[in-house]
């Protein structure tokens, strides 16, 4: 492994079927009104809002309403989620939803107490919270993200045309999360097969990077092989406790920074992919299932040796006999298969995105220099165009 790093998560798991009766032992560490930030209302219809409210009442705290938290948190509900904060004196952020409900968590944390605009502050200017952090907790109820275990934070200004992620240090990661793999059970089919390819695609996107002998790839090369083979059982089967606990748990280890450990990480798939949805608003897992084939055959020659490990150790391609080029695109053609199969937008015209508006993307997109090749602003619009 090259360079150097030091490693902490400030984050306490509690994972399994019995991991909600866990909250009581970590209320107590807070005071006592508690903002209860949910998405859409599902959690009141199979009843993890009712089990949820019910310890936070047990537990002598004043529950703070925020429900309505969109797929892509907008810039205008986090300043509404700032406002009730501060009216409210909250004091724990309580996220009980997907990806998005925790990461508006974190915004709303590292904004109330801020006296500057939060989007100007720390999604354009990218600037680290010096205020007070109002504390966060996670109740997952969606695998896909591992936004319950790392300082990850996307909001999307649709006026602005721009959906930008703040990855924020440790004082702002949840400081617990409560997984149940059953609470994820009733989110529907397409929900479950974007959240797995949000999965696979932050391993993708730290993997494919770095050509040292690195534990972090063969690391990333398990959680690769879990998601594919539980990804399919519960394709069957949405209630196989074992396949949903592995996804969740999978999910949960691709960003929580450790296999990003030592190694220098890509990200453009999901600078595309959020390009995409700044203009369409579309599922983020499928935004980046949909721009991901026509990028990484654009980088493959560039970073070749590891493009053909693999083809050779997640898809178990045959390599006697053929070039590296032709080993490298066998695995790009079994990751594919793998992407219909489940159901996946391949085209990002699939989610309303077209021609007008490539342009428009292209700006949107931001260029890292992480990954095998630095694209410049026209490799970007061949690929999105690529991606229609």
């Amino acid at each position: 492994m090259l360079g150097n790093f030091s490693y902490m998560n400030a984050t306490k798991l509690y994972f399994g079927e019995d991991s909600l009766q866990y909250l009581k032992d970590e209320l107590p560490k807070y005071g006592p009104a508690v903002q209860l930030i949910y998405g859409g209302g599902s959690i009141k219809k199979n009843g993890i809002y009712d089990a949820v409210v019910e310890i936070l009442k047990a537990c002598g705290k004043t529950v703070v309403e925020d429900g309505g938290v969109m797929p892509n948190p907008t810039v205008e509900k986090l300043r509404e989620g700032v406002k009730i904060a501060r009216d409210n004196h909250t004091d724990l952020l309580l996220a009980v939803g997907g990806g998005s409900c925790c990461d508006y968590a974190k915004a709303v944390s590292v904004a109330v107490h801020c006296d500057e605009d939060p989007w100007e502050k720390y999604f354009i200017r990218f600037e680290e919270p010096a205020c007070e952090i109002v504390p966060v907790g996670c109740i997952l109820t969606m695998a896909g993200t591992g936004s319950e275990m790392n300082g990850g934070s996307v909001i999307t200004n649709h006026e602005a045309k721009l959906k930008i992620g703040h990855v924020f240090g440790e004082n702002v990661m949840p400081k617990f999360s409560i997984l149940n793999p059953k609470f994820t059970y009733s989110l529907p089919q397409k929900q479950m097969i974007a959240g797995i390819y949000d999965i696979f695609s932050h391993i993708c996107e730290q993997y494919f990077s770095g050509e040292d002998d690195n534990t972090s790839d063969y690391l990333a090369e398990g959680l690769m092989k879990s998601v594919i083979h539980s990804s399919l059982i519960a394709l069957k089967n949405p209630e196989d406790y074992e396949a949903r606990s592995n996804i969740m748990w999978t999910a949960t280890w691709a960003l929580n920074t450790l296999i990003a450990k030592g190694k220098s990480t890509d990200w453009m798939v999901h600078m595309l992919g959020q390009a995409v949805g700044a203009y369409t608003d579309a599922t983020h897992g499928m935004t980046l299932s949909a721009v991901s084939l026509p990028y990484y055959r654009h980088i493959m020659p560039c970073g070749l040796a590891k493009f053909k490990r693999f083809a050779k150790e997640v898809w178990g391609v045959e390599t006697e006999g053929r070039s590296d080029m032709e080993i490298a695109e066998s695995g790009l053609s079994a990751l594919e298969a793998w992407m219909r199969q489940l159901g996946l937008a391949m085209k990002i015209s699939e989610l309303g995105a077209a021609e007008d508006m490539i342009e428009g993307m292209a700006d949107a997109t931001f260029i890292l220099k992480g990954g095998y090749k630095v694209l410049d602003r026209s490799e970007v619009v061949q690929i999105l165009r690529e991606c229609l």
